[in-house]
């Protein structure tokens, strides 16, 4: 395992936490959900060979705190940060760096690409939960007020379960059919049989489905060989670093449902500034996220853009599962153009 420089930077209304690996062209890894820059920790690892690689916690999340009250967050804001934090990484128009954004990370991507395209030399922008991308966009946006409103009555564990409800993502025990605004099978083709199952076993009981990670959150299936985000199988019991790092996962789970979840999923990319830049912008799929709608939202942007979507291993957490063939496979991506 390298060398990590663990640094601070100061931006408008809030104080960063930053990580820096390796040696290389500057690649920069922009979480999304509840995670930071821990659960990118294994493929940064891989990566640091050939890039310098740049992590960090987003403002409001974990080792990020914001200077003032929390309130809603945007993705201009945070796409700003992106920006910002490259810049302290050393990168400039004449050294622009690559990009790799995973969930609401991807959709800060979108928006770091359009407003400073001189700084992204390729985005590799892996299921953007863009809804208003999706032709069922009005459904979309009454799941949403009704996420808030279970938020207000009953606290992030009730907005979980309602937008994991509506979302019936990968991470559930069992494949069943899903809520009506879920998965959409008649427009998507699924592997013969049905979806295959992740390479990992996952907990028996009424566990619920992934919510763009937020199930590292509670810490549910954790101790009896479930998932642990940028890992694989959880250990028996949990080593102290593991361990703080679902506490600050916990805490980022009320910020991400209260405050970034609504206006996120309100953004639409600036197709026209994506268009006439120079960045290549590569939308990612999971090779077992057909038809959940983050994977279709990245097909959308493919549409949008006019560029073909790329398939990498796993779901939508496949960095943290898959963590050797995802690592690869971004390698391929990023230096295939």
């Amino acid at each position: 395992m390298g060398t990590t420089e663990v640094r601070r930077l100061p931006v408008p209304g809030a104080t960063l936490h930053y990580e820096v690996r390796g040696a290389g062209p500057v690649l920069l890894l922009i979480c999304g959900g509840v995670y930071d820059a821990a659960a990118f920790a294994p493929l940064a690892e891989r990566l640091a060979d050939r890039y310098t690689v740049v992590t960090y916690d987003r403002r409001g999340n974990s080792r990020s705190p914001l200077d003032g009250a929390p309130g809603p967050q945007s993705i201009e804001e945070h796409g700003d940060d992106a920006y910002r934090v490259l810049g302290a990484a050393g990168v400039s128009a004449t050294t622009p760096a690559y990009v790799f954004g995973n969930s609401s990370g991807a959709i800060i991507g979108l928006e770091l690409a359009a407003r400073h395209p001189e700084l992204v030399r390729v985005l590799v922008a892996h299921e953007p939960p863009l809804f208003e991308l999706l032709p069922e966009r009005d459904h979309w946006r009454e799941v949403l007020r009704e996420v808030a409103a279970a938020f207000q009555e009953g606290g992030s564990a009730a907005a979980g379960q309602v937008l994991g409800a509506a979302l019936a993502m990968s991470g559930a025990p069992t494949d069943e059919p899903k809520p009506e605004g879920g998965r959409e099978p008649a427009t998507a083709t699924k592997p013969e049989g049905g979806r295959e199952p992740a390479a990992v076993a996952e907990p028996e009981g009424d566990r619920e489905p992934a919510v763009f990670g937020s199930e590292a959150a509670t810490g549910e299936g954790h101790g009896g060989g479930g998932r642990i985000p940028g890992g694989s199988a959880a250990p028996a019991e949990l080593d102290p670093e593991t361990a703080a790092m679902l506490a600050r996962f916990a805490v980022n789970n009320e910020f991400f449902l209260e405050f970034e979840v609504p206006p996120f999923a309100r953004y639409v990319p600036d197709a026209a500034a994506l268009k006439g830049s120079a960045t290549r912008v590569v939308p990612a799929a999971g090779a077992v996220s057909v038809g959940e709608p983050p994977a279709r939202a990245a097909h959308a942007v493919g549409g949008l853009l006019g560029v073909p979507t790329a398939t990498f291993p796993g779901d939508h957490g496949g960095f943290g599962l898959a963590v050797e063939d995802f690592a690869r496979r971004l390698d391929e991506v990023i230096t295939e153009g």
